[in-house]
């Protein structure tokens, strides 16, 4: 066989769908995975999402707010641990964005930075995407961030916000899984399932088996003890991809009814504004 031939059976086996990758080739894949929303990856942005779809984008919604009262009052001091005062918290609390299933049932009451992780993720994500800045003890907002609220552009806004959580943003952070970046790494393959296969409700085990194909590595991560290794990583999918991504950001709702460790309870479907922001080149 020579290299012609070789290339030929090379180039056949990297640009053909494979029912493992949801469809997508070999060569489209490494594309999501290694140029995430670039110019040659399947997934993109739209070039414009319009303000009725922004308004429908949670944390999208909390970044807003959070910049507009950083404009409003100049800067905000810190508490002496780091963390945003009360009085803010509060403040974008109630606007009810993502209400917090322990602060509602009264579980947690709204005291502290850590009581609403998902104020807290808005925070760092903001500072990640250099709108926001700390200066001796206090918030500001950088000429950057002035910059996207004077002009009004919502939507390279919501852009930045959205890559700046997906890459800069430590998704490992809140939960007690393991620090590797299960869910976060190849994060828009998850994307492309569900502008696929979203639009109906479906078991999220049908999400993390498939992710699981292609970064079959993050299992080895996990073992068996009071629930199997796979059930682990299942959970640990779920929670970073859908409850703590997609569902911050508007594009999907999860059910999650169950008490211990069962993923077969877990359903999700996606919200029509998930295609209003990406589409499948």
């Amino acid at each position: 066989m020579d290299n012609t031939q070789i290339e030929k059976i090379i180039s056949e086996y990297n640009n053909a769908s494979s029912a493992n990758f949801g469809g997508l080739s070999p060569a489209q894949l490494h594309e999501i995975i290694h140029n995430p929303l670039g110019e040659t990856s399947k997934v993109k942005f739209h070039d414009e999402i319009d303000d009725a779809t922004l308004d429908k984008l949670p944390f999208f919604r909390i970044a807003e707010e959070f910049l507009k009262i950083l404009a409003r009052d100049k800067s905000i001091k810190l508490t002496p641990l780091g963390a945003l005062p009360k009085k803010i918290m509060v403040e974008l609390y109630e606007h009810q964005f993502l209400p917090d299933k322990s602060i509602e049932s009264g579980l947690v009451k709204l005291s502290k930075e850590a009581d609403c992780i998902s104020i807290q993720a808005v925070r760092y994500t903001c500072e990640i995407a250099k709108l926001v800045k700390k200066v001796k003890g206090k918030l500001s907002l950088t000429k950057k961030g002035e910059s996207y609220l004077i002009n009004n552009n919502r939507s390279d806004l919501f852009k930045l916000l959205f890559v700046s959580y997906a890459h800069g943003f430590n998704w490992s952070v809140n939960d007690g899984y393991p620090e590797e970046p299960i869910g976060q790494y190849g994060y828009l393959f998850s994307i492309f399932l569900l502008l696929k296969f979203g639009n109906k409700q479906t078991n999220t085990k049908f999400y993390s088996t498939k992710y699981l194909n292609v970064f079959h590595n993050f299992l080895l991560l996990f073992s068996d003890g009071y629930s199997t290794a796979e059930e682990k990583f299942d959970d640990c999918y779920t929670i970073r991809t859908f409850e703590r991504f997609t569902d911050w950001f508007g594009f999907t709702h999860l059910n999650r009814a169950r008490i211990i460790l069962d993923s077969k309870t877990d359903k999700l479907v996606t919200n029509p504004v998930i295609s209003k922001v990406f589409y499948v080149k």
